[in-house]
């Protein structure tokens, strides 16, 4: 179950070695490196993740190793898919591998609330019971879910246990939702931690977004929690110009992995094809925010 879910839930990344191959091994040694930054659970297969790039038995090999690597930390896949068949397999395929749920963001190419909820009633009727986490990320989807349509969703569809909101402004939605939800779900928000201290200050119950630095989310989320405000925006202040730049869709997505592999996460920064190349002029700008980084770290 995932109503109680809160804290540091980890946008993973997806490993690849150099020639494209799942690097299944890397899953391993960036699953040990996110929960000694702290870590509370992970999510899988997302956009971030490079799901799209992966075919169902790699996507179900590499859910079911970080599964069994978390070490019984809660592990939610997302399986969005405009096919309704397919996505309730790979949900079926990795309940039973152990996830804690599962998380489904609407098929672009819907228009109307009706077809809205008629594209969940489908998914729920096939998936059953299986906690669900609803994504609202029109900005990939280009579905754009009102509060009163998310409110009807979780009101109809006790499943829904927890809400990834990523529409902006995020804050404003976040307070409209707490003031609009008929029951209490968790809400956790994602757009790469961009404005994760307002997000804590509006009332969601913690990130679930990527960022080469996972310290810094957790660190941010448990200094708020302790009602050391201050303190948790000057930590996010300290990291924000990485985190700026790593905010950069998928090529952002290719400068996080290139920092991960030098602190030892992965092995190889590759992106499986097609995606972003760095060259040796994105290297050096990220040779310098680190640099940067460190000295406002050794300062503080």
């Amino acid at each position: 179950m995932l109503t109680d879910t809160r804290g540091v839930y980890i946008v993973t990344q997806t490993p690849f070695a150099a020639d494209g191959a799942t690097d299944l091994a890397s899953i391993d040694t960036l699953i040990d490196f996110y929960s000694s930054h702290g870590a509370d659970g992970f999510t899988v297969l997302g956009v971030a993740g490079e799901a799209a790039k992966l075919t169902p038995a790699e996507a179900l090999a590499v859910a079911g190793r970080f599964i069994a690597r978390a070490g019984g930390k809660p592990v939610i896949v997302g399986v969005s898919n405009a096919s309704v068949a397919q996505l309730a397999e790979l949900t079926a395929q990795v309940m039973d591998l152990g996830a804690a749920g599962v998380m489904i963001a609407p098929p672009t190419g819907l228009k109307t609330e009706e077809e809205l909820f008629a594209y969940f009633a489908g998914v729920f009727a096939r998936i059953g019971d299986v906690p669900t986490v609803l994504q609202d990320f029109p900005f990939s989807t280009g579905v754009w879910m009102s509060v009163p349509s998310i409110c009807r969703l979780v009101r109809e569809f006790p499943q829904i246990q927890v809400l990834k909101e990523e529409d902006l402004p995020s804050i404003t939605k976040i307070t409209k939702l707490r003031e609009s939800l008929d029951r209490r779900i968790a809400i956790l928000t994602g757009n790469n931690a961009m404005f994760l201290p307002l997000e804590m200050g509006r009332g969601i119950d913690g990130p679930m977004a990527g960022f080469s630095h996972p310290e810094m989310l957790s660190g941010v989320y448990r200094l708020y929690t302790q009602g050391k405000v201050e303190e948790a925006h000057a930590l996010f202040d300290s990291y924000l110009p990485l985190l700026s730049y790593e905010n950069q869709s998928q090529w952002g997505v290719a400068v996080r992995k290139e920092v991960l592999r030098r602190r030892g996460a992965i092995a190889c920064a590759a992106m499986r094809q097609p995606g972003p190349r760095l060259t040796p002029v994105d290297i050096g700008e990220i040779d310098l925010l680190l640099r940067q980084l460190q000295r406002r770290l050794a300062a503080a």
